[in-house]
């Protein structure tokens, strides 16, 4: 399914509560799978559940909890970095890198958390094509945002205390650590070695979805 196939779909479940969404089982799931939410809005939308580098032929879908006016609550997960650390440290074009791929066309679908679960409910998406003209700015920051983050894991493996990666932030982007026991440890072939003792991965910092809101209309929002 390509994104632009998506929209009309999606727009059917905005401001609409969850209780008339999903089924009482899928409502008692969401307080328990951290990740629930994108699989049932994926599922909404007609998407398969396999393990494919983009959610659609075109694009990702990336939920956001926020607050009832939109407000982002939450950082957004992009992904994981273990497989592509040596091209990262290496500062592979930024054109040709993961990263490029899973944020150049978006739908940003913020949900709102608050009450029962019943109450729950996704917001006006945000659609992201990085490509576009209009969205030149924010592109060329995260852009330059990458290789300040390559550069700033090399400077902690080079020169840090303990020689492994750490929170590296850019304007938009930022690599942290995204892992759970037992934890995922890095190996760079580039140092011959452990990078670090978890996982990390790329995540767009609340700053973002500040900046797409403040030039899409009707946000913020009024809470209903």
């Amino acid at each position: 399914m390509r994104l632009d196939e998506a929209i009309p779909l999606l727009r059917r479940f905005v401001f609409v509560p969850f209780g008339q969404i999903l089924t009482p089982a899928e409502l008692a799931d969401l307080k328990t799978d951290k990740g629930i939410v994108g699989k049932l809005l994926e599922k909404a939308v007609g998407l398969s559940a396999t393990n494919v580098t983009l959610d659609f032929d075109d694009g990702e879908l990336k939920t956001n909890k926020c607050r009832a006016d939109g407000a982002p609550r939450e950082t957004i997960f992009i992904t994981q970095i273990s497989g592509t650390i040596d091209s990262i440290l290496d500062e592979q074009p930024f054109e040709q890198s993961i990263l490029c791929l899973k944020t150049r066309h978006m739908l940003i679908v913020p949900v709102v958390k608050e009450g029962a679960t019943r109450d729950w409910r996704f917001l006006p998406f945000l659609h992201v094509d990085l490509r576009a003209a209009k969205f030149a700015e924010v592109a060329q920051q995260i852009r330059s945002d990458y290789y300040s983050i390559a550069r700033q894991l090399r400077a902690h493996i080079e020169h840090g205390p303990d020689g492994h990666i750490h929170t590296s932030n850019g304007l938009y982007i930022q690599v942290r650590s995204k892992d759970g026991r037992p934890y995922h440890p890095i190996f760079s072939h580039r140092y011959g070695r452990f990078v670090s003792t978890k996982n990390y991965a790329f995540y767009f910092r609340k700053e973002f979805m500040r900046y797409l809101q403040a030039r899409s209309p009707g946000y913020p929002l009024r809470p209903r």
